[in-house]
């Protein structure tokens, strides 16, 4: 396992892949870990060096002391690529990952090539949703949010089709730090980066799941809207569109970053 301090916080990372391809950094959604990029692995590391990494409070990094930001998580990204001595990367996140993305690409548009923004929002608001989940996830700990997440997360045909995805994701869910969860719910309840997504001029594909309660796709699509030039791609699959839809998530990843 590696490990590099960044800004304060000792983060866990991983490479996959050839070293001379180009860098390709995946951001994970919340309550999960780099693992859940697996399905992705085999595919990408034809075409990538690929970097992932568990963000703070998440898999094995270290828990620092919440709430946290968005741009204190994109921040993270940062030092992770200037740690490891990374000039310009692509970037991939899904859901908390997306919101990272859009920070990065809305403030420091130089350290990025191409970026994926999936399943995701520039504003959730909702302050009392979030409230009601960071007090029940610190009383009760990951068992309070676990069935939640895997409704949200998963459509219930794949619950049905896919129970060894869905087990590997419940696994992650109860493995994450229940600090680091509700600081991480903290960063989006607090997050607004409407003001931002009209600034982004790097090159941008927006993924949407069709049956994505929380992100749903007319919220991607507005991003999409917004950015001159992007694409956008509508799965189908609730909001974890690289498990759900992974065939067709991966190739079209692919193909937009080549």
């Amino acid at each position: 396992m590696n490990f590099i301090n960044v800004n304060g916080t000792k983060l866990h990372y991983r490479f996959d892949g050839a070293e001379g391809l180009p860098v390709l950094v995946l951001s994970h959604s919340l309550g999960t870990d780099l693992s859940m990029w697996d399905l992705q692995i085999p595919e990408f590391t034809q075409h990538f060096r690929v970097l992932r990494y568990d963000m703070r409070g998440h898999g094995a990094s270290e828990t620092a002391p919440g709430p946290y930001t968005i741009e204190q998580l994109a921040l993270d990204v940062v030092g992770l690529l200037d740690g490891l001595e990374i000039e310009r990367a692509n970037f991939c996140g899904i859901s908390i990952g997306g919101m990272i993305g859009i920070w990065l690409a809305g403030h420091v548009p130089d350290r990025l090539m191409k970026i994926a923004l999936c399943n995701t929002a520039a504003y959730k608001g909702q302050a009392e949703v979030f409230n009601s989940r960071i007090e029940s996830v610190l009383k009760g700990g990951m068992d309070a949010v676990v069935a939640g997440s895997l409704k949200t997360c998963l459509s219930a045909s794949f619950h049905d089709k896919a129970p060894n995805e869905v087990e590997k994701l419940r696994r992650m869910v109860l493995a994450t730090s229940p600090e680091g969860y509700a600081a991480s719910c903290a960063a989006i309840r607090d997050m607004d980066q409407r003001g931002t997504v009209c600034r982004i001029t790097v090159p941008s594909l927006l993924v949407a799941g069709s049956e994505d309660l929380s992100m749903p796709p007319s919220v991607v699509q507005s991003i999409a809207d917004q950015i001159p030039g992007a694409k956008y791609l509508e799965l189908e699959a609730a909001h974890l569109s690289n498990i759900e839809a992974a065939e067709p998530f991966t190739a079209e990843i692919v193909k937009f970053m080549q």
